[in-house]
């Protein structure tokens, strides 16, 4: 089959939406054609940020039997919208990622549109997919999901826990020197230099639309710690809010506890996690709707904290793969760090709970599985 897939954004740009695009399209290539438009591949009549007018696709789309649409795409979405009124052979698959909060009132005028058409457009929908119902029933489409659950199908994001796996794991078994050395490295740093510290890990764009990922938040309850153990911040991201960020942590004195690392490839970013103790995701608002950076955190043994939110709480169980926190209280998520620094028992517990939850739940053979028998499905309907 003939797949086009219709998306804000693609890597490079590091973003929830766009390597699950990404993500998508490896697993559709292995059975069928696929093709990604997006604003880099299809020169938009107008783009603002992620918002693009893909007018191209009201006739470069004819030649395909399936449309996988990724909402939010603003612009482009109205295009899909207006393609279906005269193409309804043609079947829609909708993944909706998120709501979107708007916080400038240009942003909130241009989303206009969108907003107009998005109920008759998830019902030209022949199905619609979502990371998480708990997002769905308490998202700005909860109304048409109770009047249409029908319409709905429940695929979490997946994540390679043959890549991302435990630092332990990832030690040669035999008995060379090359082994022998990683071995007395690992433990010359449990013993002296990690003994005493926790090492923090953020994962997450730092650019203005991903201002929801709430880093502020997390750099202002560090500086109220109450443990005395030490710890260390790694903030892993790229984006113009950085040097805000980074004089933030100076005016807070936490300049020699925080490093910013910047964008890293795969391989960095799977070491940093296998080095760290807990991940942190303090996001602010329901612009965060799963957070993919949770279960890559889950597979490498990495217990997490992240806001307790529809969808991004359902990734993991409470007190036993990790914690929540009320979103946007500093307070309570620097109470939260300070319970897992003085309860190490407590997190090395989480650690092995975390990768086995990776391997039941967000194995992405088994995810793969599921978008497969997904367009199976549907060409039998």
């Amino acid at each position: 089959m003939k797949i086009a897939q219709v998306v804000c954004a693609f890597p490079p740009y590091a973003g929830g939406i766009g390597n699950s695009a990404y993500k998508i399209e490896t697993i559709l290539k292995t059975k069928h054609e696929v093709f990604t438009f997006t604003p880099q591949t299809t020169r938009p009549l107008v783009q603002k940020g992620h918002g693009a007018i893909l007018v191209q696709l009201l006739w470069r789309l004819k030649k395909f039997d399936y449309i996988y649409l990724h909402y939010p795409f603003f612009g482009t979405a109205e295009i899909i919208w207006l393609f279906k009124i005269f193409n309804q052979k043609t079947k829609l698959i909708i993944h909706y990622h998120m709501d979107v909060e708007n916080k400038s009132w240009l942003n909130k005028i241009l989303s206009i549109p969108s907003q107009l058409v998005r109920e008759s457009l998830l019902k030209k929908a022949d199905l619609i997919i979502s990371a998480s119902f708990d997002y769905i029933k308490h998202s700005q489409i909860k109304n048409f999901y109770q009047s249409h659950p029908e319409k709905f199908k429940e695929i979490p994001f997946g994540v390679d826990t043959t890549k991302f796996i435990p630092k332990e794991i990832n030690l040669p078994s035999d008995n060379s020197l090359i082994a022998k050395t990683k071995k007395i490295i690992q433990q010359v740093n449990e013993l002296f230099i990690k003994r005493d510290r926790l090492d923090l890990i953020f994962v997450g764009g730092l650019d203005s639309a991903h201002y929801f990922k709430g880093v502020d938040i997390l750099l202002k309850s560090l500086a109220f710690l109450k443990s005395e153990r030490k710890w260390h911040l790694n903030i892993i991201g790229e984006g113009d809010l950085r040097p805000e960020y980074e004089a933030l942590s100076k005016r807070l004195g936490l300049e020699k506890k925080v490093d910013f690392l910047g964008k890293l490839n795969e391989t960095e970013l799977i070491k940093n996690l296998q080095n760290s103790d807990l991940l942190i995701l303090p996001s602010i608002n329901s612009n965060e709707a799963f957070g993919l950076v949770l279960i890559e955190a889950l597979a490498c043994g990495v217990p997490v904290i992240a806001s307790d939110l529809p969808g991004v709480r359902s990734v993991f169980t409470n007190l036993k793969e990790g914690l929540l926190v009320e979103p946007g209280k500093m307070e309570d998520l620097s109470a939260k760090i300070d319970f897992i620094l003085e309860n190490e028992s407590l997190r090395k517990r989480m650690s092995q709970a975390a990768r086995q939850k990776a391997i039941d739940k967000y194995d992405q053979n088994k995810i793969r599985q599921m978008y497969e028998d997904l367009f199976i499905d549907n060409k039998q309907s």
